[in-house]
């Protein structure tokens, strides 16, 4: 008898001849897995070919067979090829005719010289590794073993060196969307400033602006020598201290920068920091809220939902905050017009204004 031309119909060879239940579901594949496993070796791929100075020297010399380059980096040519190849294959190299090369990747984000460098991101941005080793006691205690809260000179001082030039680039985009550079004369207070990207992104785009810049002692260094670099630092004033708890005037600011640093404040601490705000704020005076947030689904907020997960290991407090509770706390803060822009991929930033006073407006203010 000859095969029935519908494979459905045929029954000598089903699931439940064999004395299993009949399915035509097949096994969910193991590649998630795999890809969690092998992210390990990627991360450390990567850090290694930075301390090697890798991709330096590709920027330097152009492309380079294995044992060149093994030459230039003084290292095993065979240990060479291999960590190259396993760059390739994570995007962060070309190679052709032998040759290894940099791509558009990294030549923008990962050499010395690069317009746009996380070189210096790379190694702190996780935080101390044994926290991850430590993850699941963490969440047994709700605690981490090494927090980075306290570690001023060790964690954030590097971690502003690092993520400045990227905030930057979002600050001077925003201006698309709030028009800061329409201001004639606004006064910023830029809370937890780091290098102050903020601050040099509106005194960069207006002349009679000015700021007071606000972080602990340590990283305001990292904040004057950025302010210096980009010719703005006479019309800053320095505040050290907790941002909690510096001195602030009242309705004496235009614009208030909270520049990624609610996610490590807790919930209360975020809503302080906005009761802060709008108290420093004049009427009609905007607070900007940069920070990865969550969305309800987690595949479509993946930034987020992984920095909550680096909060949960490496800080007291910290998580990411879905877009509802930032917008709702906004709004019990007294804020008004609260919207959301993106103006580079993945950096996120609310904004929301102080209404005008009652009396101000009778006056036409």
């Amino acid at each position: 008898m000859a095969d029935s031309p519908y494979p459905e119909l045929k029954k000598t060879h089903t699931m439940a001849r064999v004395g299993r239940p009949w399915t035509d579901v097949k096994p969910a594949p193991s590649a998630p897995v795999w890809n969690v496993i092998f992210g390990l070796g990627a991360y450390w791929m990567l850090v290694g070919a930075i301390e090697l100075g890798l991709f330096d020297a590709l920027w330097d010399h152009g492309p380079l067979r294995p044992e060149e380059l093994a030459d230039d980096l003084e290292s095993s040519a065979s240990h060479v090829e291999s960590l190259a190849d396993a760059l390739v294959v994570l995007g962060l190299l070309d190679r052709h005719d032998g040759r290894f090369d940099l791509n558009d990747c990294s030549r923008r984000y990962l050499c010395g010289q690069s317009p746009a460098p996380m070189a210096d991101l790379v190694s702190v941005a996780p935080g101390p590794a044994e926290n991850w080793t430590d993850l699941a006691a963490t969440i047994r205690r709700g605690e981490p073993a090494h927090p980075v809260d306290g570690d001023v000179a060790g964690f954030w001082v590097p971690l502003v060196e690092g993520t400045f030039g990227t905030v930057l680039r979002a600050a001077v985009r925003a201006d698309a969307w709030i028009s800061y550079s329409h201001l004639k004369a606004p006064r910023v207070a830029d809370l937890g400033a780091g290098g102050a990207p903020w601050s040099i992104a509106v005194l960069g785009a207006c002349p009679g602006a000015t700021a007071v810049v606000n972080d602990l002692p340590e990283v305001l260094e990292v904040a004057r020598a950025r302010l210096a670099e980009a010719g703005v630092e006479d019309r800053c004033e320095l505040r050290p201290g907790d941002y909690h708890t510096v001195a602030l005037e009242d309705e004496a600011f235009d614009l208030v920068a909270l520049g990624h640093i609610c996610r490590t404040e807790g919930a209360d601490g975020t809503r302080a920091l906005l009761g802060r705000a709008a108290a420093a704020l004049r009427p009609g005076g905007r607070v900007l809220v940069s920070d990865y947030f969550r969305a309800e689904d987690p595949s479509r907020s993946p930034q987020g939902v992984f920095m909550a997960a680096t909060m949960a290991a490496c800080t007291r407090r910290g998580t990411a905050f879905s877009y509802e509770e930032m917008s709702s706390w906004l709004r019990e803060s007294g804020f008004s017009e609260v919207r959301l822009i993106e103006p580079m991929a993945a950096q996120q930033i609310f904004v929301a204004t102080k209404p005008a006073s009652t009396q101000g407006r009778k006056e036409g203010r």
